[in-house]
């Protein structure tokens, strides 16, 4: 019987092409010891063995282990490079922690390349991006990276960094929406803006367009998604992975439409606000506020009078009664945000992506000082 091991990050590139072999045990890269131990019926397969366990970055309950098998993350590995035009050598900027980076170490492998990985351990830095890129360009083939909108942030910020990511044939974003104005500040790089999360072995949506094998429909609004990238479902969970994987598709908590056959996500199903009565969806602040602010998230807050009541913080050196104004004339009064406030920089629980439930703590007194809050 086979098990699940915790290792590093750092060694998942070691150890990966014996997970995928079925030689050697599944791979838990930085994930909690819960979901370690021997894999349990129907978690593990013979002909096609579960190789890695991804730990999902929840903001609430205990993380979720996904079981990603050998098929679906080869099955995403070669889609992405068919549509990226073929395999090439991968500067690793993201921690192979989440599957973002896991995905990188297997499409070098299939590569037979290995990739150029960035010093994280001080955090991201651009000279250090930079001298990846510098390295990977020096094999003569074709040249990818994957990174996060707020990486991409830092690294158009400086001349070094854009041209760096301008030698590239394709980078492929993810963690997190890509907005215009960053798309358009990174003007003459390859972007690509990848829709995916642990359950899809990555991003499966590029710029709205499913990748070979995968298919997309709505399921009450709700994204679905089908094809050979899909993982198994979720360690020790039965329950989880019948509610979310049902009939061959899953079922996201992401709510979309589909236009010029083209997949728009909306936002979440569960960010949907309810104040007075009235929905008020938080992307559609979100979107609005980073118009005029480094970063913003928005949230709903309980409250006693409108039932829910929108709250949001942003990063920036900005007016808050000026950003409220533009709120108003664009999205209407229900959607203003009546908690506002300026906070120095956006708690994270992952690649790129915004913890809410530490925003609300920020915003909410209550919920700040609530026994087991930190």
């Amino acid at each position: 019987m086979r098990s699940v091991v915790a290792i590093s990050p750092a060694e998942v590139f070691e150890h990966l092409p014996a997970a995928l072999a079925g030689s050697g045990p599944a791979l838990l890269p930085g994930g909690p010891e819960s979901l370690t131990g021997p894999l349990g019926p129907g978690e593990d397969s013979p002909a096609d063995p579960t190789a890695v366990v991804v730990a999902t970055s929840g903001s609430t309950g205990e993380p979720k282990g996904v079981l990603l098998s050998k098929s679906a993350l080869l099955a995403s590995a070669e889609a992405t490079h068919k549509r990226l035009g073929g395999p090439g050598r991968w500067v690793l900027a993201t921690t192979p922690r989440y599957i973002g980076g896991i995905q990188v170490l297997v499409r070098s492998l299939l590569s037979e390349m290995p990739p150029v990985p960035v010093d994280l351990e001080s955090g991201f830095r651009v000279p250090d991006f930079v001298a990846a890129v510098k390295e990977v360009l020096k094999a003569p083939s074709r040249h990818y990276t994957a990174l996060v909108p707020t990486q991409l942030a830092r690294i158009v910020a400086v001349p070094e960094g854009l041209a760096a990511l301008r030698c590239l044939d394709g980078v492929v974003m993810g963690g997190a929406p890509l907005s215009d104005e960053l798309r358009e500040a990174a003007a003459g790089a390859k972007l690509v803006s990848a829709y995916g999360m642990s359950e899809t072995a990555s991003g499966c949506v590029y710029d709205g367009v499913p990748l070979e094998g995968v298919r997309v429909k709505l399921v009450n609004d709700r994204v679905a998604i089908t094809g050979p990238v899909l993982a198994r479902g979720y360690r020790g969970r039965p329950d989880l992975t019948q509610e979310s994987f049902a009939d061959g598709w899953f079922i996201t908590s992401d709510l979309g439409r589909i236009v010029d056959g083209k997949l728009e996500i909306l936002g979440r199903a569960d960010d949907m606000i309810n104040t007075g009565g009235v929905k008020v969806p938080a992307n559609a602040v979100e979107r609005l506020l980073e118009r005029h602010v480094e970063a913003a998230c928005v949230v709903a807050l309980d409250h006693p009078e409108w039932g829910q009541i929108v709250a949001a913080a942003v990063v920036g050196d900005v007016d808050i009664e000026h950003l409220r104004r533009h709120v108003r004339a664009e999205l209407g009064a229900p959607a203003v945000p009546k908690v506002l406030k300026v906070i120095e920089e956006m708690p994270l629980r992952g690649p790129g992506k915004v913890d809410r439930a530490a925003v609300r703590r920020i915003l909410n007194p209550i919920e700040r000082d609530a026994p087991g809050s930190s």
